[in-house]
């Protein structure tokens, strides 16, 4: 969708240096070799549209079972005292390489992209100081430090910030370790994640062939890449972790930051009464799938062989995170291990934990309970079964649970039951040790080369989309703002409870339309809760009541019907509305069907931003007591928006007229600065782009 973005803006090349992945498509089910394959039959029109516009405009293309986006940068672009944006959330995974990753929305992107200022609301400091070492630890990494802090600063907590990591505790962890840590670090809204330079950074980078990189950051490290002596006490807070006494955890399920640490996850089990058994177990994700992880997981493996088993209980699902990791692990002869455990190695992409993931295992509504350590567990995320429970955690634990079959099982003080003599019903006990730690191979093996360089002369190429596809469609620009459109509006929905981006544009199938707006657009709120509907009533997911017919149908249907009569509505939120990916389909999605205003007890940072981008108007409750005043029926009008009135830092407005005809009032609050305010009345960022272009005269336009 960047792409699609970028390509109407009309410019010939991308102005700095751009790279696009092919991460999200490749459906997990037979196995990397046949998965893969399949992938390249089935989407090779999108392969060919993203191959072509990377020809066509300068990008450097990295093709489908390549690897998952965050560990590429990691392996050839991550520099400590760096900048990048990524689109999508988990982008500050290259924190643990000492830069500085923000997850920002498609149009953020091409605002880079084309040259334009990029901007971002400066974000407040927590430091995290790490005491101990992991290194003293027996089932405990670094997943768990993350796991810990998303207990403590829950899933906004981190909205507005940049966490950073300083204290002895740091020297005892592996830059992929880091990584892992600022990766996950997205589950607490934060804006980045970084940790200060150190050895273990410069060891990453020879092994990736980048020692002269390493180089010159050993040379900088103090004065440049490294905290100041003291400058913790400028934080704008401090949150200690002592490694030493720190427990392995689990976090779930639904959301990521439902902490139990180890010892304590049997008894939350049986108090909620959440599905003991396992049904599945996976390893893998842009979170936890480096060499590292692996060699943990075959020590574990090669334990449970010499012990007498043979096969782990569930199943075992593993994905590396890089054909370069693949090439690695298979000359190491990691995947041959796993294989012989009854484990299937998946390709070199995100697969289950962004829901691409055949499952025909558990029939849908069926309850269940999985295990990853993947990053995110909100409801059928990884298998659309929206009664799966998903639970997070290292991936040593992952291997663990994965051969007991039971979410009560503590490595740490539990045995598992080993077959001597099936016929005369003899078992032994068997405990596991934590698992050796490799922090690097000897060297990286390249693999199976799938990068398609910039072409330097695009002056022949033709960006390739089929005007009859229904996978991808070109962008037509959003129309300028109109004043009467905030007037007398329905409330589409009112969204209660938790509402990810996940919610609002779901995974999975999905993403096969993520390049064709209309048809995605089918998807939207189709797993949202609707105050407006009866909890006992199954129609209260994902499904709106007309406000000019009053027939009940699905969101998307509703939405539709109310855009062919030419009637602008907005919609409710909760609170942290929009949390989780990235995904501009989240905002693009309303905005098309004919959405204007938004109106929430809170926003997650990116999804607010690309509302703005989009021409949309995210606007937050002064008094979050107002949401429950909202009722059905109500019709929103807004004063202090029109031109001249809408200004940085001053309130709106909103009128509610009840369907009795009685009426009330408040106030609401938005974050537009000067400079956003021309993207509302243009119709979105894009439109104000191009306009910008067209009166300096430096517009031309591009074909495809």
């Amino acid at each position: 969708m960047a792409l699609l973005q970028f390509i109407s803006a009309g410019l010939e090349k991308v102005a700095i240096p751009t790279t696009v992945h092919s991460d999200h498509l490749i459906v997990s089910k037979f196995g990397a070799e046949l998965d893969l394959q399949n992938a390249l039959i089935e989407h090779h029109e999108v392969y060919d549209f993203l191959s072509s516009a990377s020809k066509k405009y300068g990008i450097g293309y990295w093709k489908a079972g390549s690897g998952i986006i965050h560990i590429i940068i990691f392996e050839n672009y991550a520099v400590p005292g760096g900048l990048i944006i990524g689109t999508d959330s988990h982008t500050p995974n290259a924190g643990g390489m000492g830069m500085l990753g923000i997850g920002v929305g498609g149009a953020d992107a091409v605002d880079a992209m084309a040259g334009m200022s990029w901007e971002l609301m400066c974000p407040k400091i927590t430091g995290v100081r790490l005491t101990g070492s992991l290194r003293n630890s027996r089932w405990t990494s670094s997943k768990d430090i993350i796991c810990k802090l998303a207990g403590i600063l829950k899933v906004s907590g981190g909205k507005g910030k940049i966490i950073e990591f300083f204290g002895p505790g740091v020297e005892s962890m592996g830059a992929t370790a880091m990584a892992t840590v600022c990766n996950m670090s997205a589950e607490i809204g934060s804006t980045s994640c970084i940790f200060p330079y150190t050895e273990a950074m410069g060891r990453y980078l020879a092994s990736t062939k980048r020692a002269d990189i390493a180089k010159a950051a050993n040379t900088y490290s103090t004065p440049l890449l490294t905290a100041d002596h003291g400058s913790d006490a400028y934080y704008d807070e401090v949150i200690e972790i002592d490694l030493d006494a720190l427990e392995p955890h689990i976090n779930g399920p639904f959301t990521p930051d439902l902490a139990h640490p180890l010892s304590r996850l049997s008894d939350a089990v049986a108090k909620n009464n959440w599905p003991a058994q396992l049904s599945s177990s996976m390893v893998g994700s842009c979170t936890n799938s480096s060499y590292e992880d692996l060699k943990k997981v075959q020590h574990l493996i090669k334990q449970a062989k010499a012990a007498g088993i043979a096969k782990v209980k569930v199943p075992f699902l593993v994905s590396p995170g890089s054909e370069q990791i693949r090439a690695t692990a298979e000359a190491d002869g990691i995947f041959d291990d796993l294989r012989d455990a009854g484990a299937t190695v998946l390709s070199s992409s995100c697969g289950p934990c962004v829901g691409q993931w055949d499952r025909t295992d558990v029939p849908k509504g069926e309850r269940n309970s999985v295990i990853s350590s993947y990053n995110r567990n909100f409801a059928g995320r990884h298998d659309s079964n929206s009664a799966t429970h998903s639970f997070v955690t290292s991936p040593e634990l992952a291997t663990v649970f994965a051969y007991s079959g039971d979410l009560r099982f503590n490595p740490a003080t539990d045995a598992v039951s080993v077959s001597t003599s099936p016929s005369a019903g003899l078992t032994e006990s068997f405990r596991f040790e934590p698992p050796e730690s490799s922090e690097l191979p000897p060297a990286f093996l390249p693999g199976e080369l799938r990068y398609q360089a910039p072409t330097l002369d695009n002056r022949s190429v033709q960006v390739q989309i089929d005007p009859g596809s229904d996978r991808l469609r070109l962008i037509r620009p959003f129309a300028p703002w109109q004043d009467e459109n905030v007037h007398d509006m329905p409330i589409l929905i009112k969204v209660k409870g938790k509402c990810t981006t996940d919610h609002i544009s779901p995974a999975g199938p999905w993403y096969k339309y993520r390049g064709h707006l209309e048809n995605i657009s089918n998807n939207m709120l189709t797993v949202a809760s609707n105050a407006f509907i009866p909890p006992t009533d199954t129609r209260c997911i994902g499904h709106a009541i007309d406000p000019e017919t009053r027939k009940v149908d699905s969101v998307p249907l509703v939405a539709q019907d109310l855009k062919k009569r030419g009637v602008k509505w907005c919609i409710i939120g909760d609170h942290n509305y929009g949390e989780g990916s990235s995904r501009e389909h989240a905002a693009l999605e309303p905005r098309f069907l004919g959405g204007i205003v938004i109106i929430a007890r809170g926003f997650a940072r990116i999804h607010e931003t690309n509302l703005k981008k989009q021409g949309m108007l995210p606007l937050t409750f002064d008094d979050p007591a107002d949401y429950d005043r909202i009722a059905e029926g109500d019709r929103i009008s807004l004063r202090g928006v029109q031109p001249g009135e809408m200004k940085p830092g001053k309130q709106v407005t909103m009128h509610v007229r009840r369907r009795d005809g009685s009426s009330w009032e408040t106030h609401l609050n938005h974050s537009f600065h000067a400079g956003q305010i021309q993207w509302l009345r243009a119709g979105s960022a894009l439109n104000h782009i191009k306009n910008v272009q067209r009166a300096s005269g430096h517009h031309k336009s591009v074909g495809t």
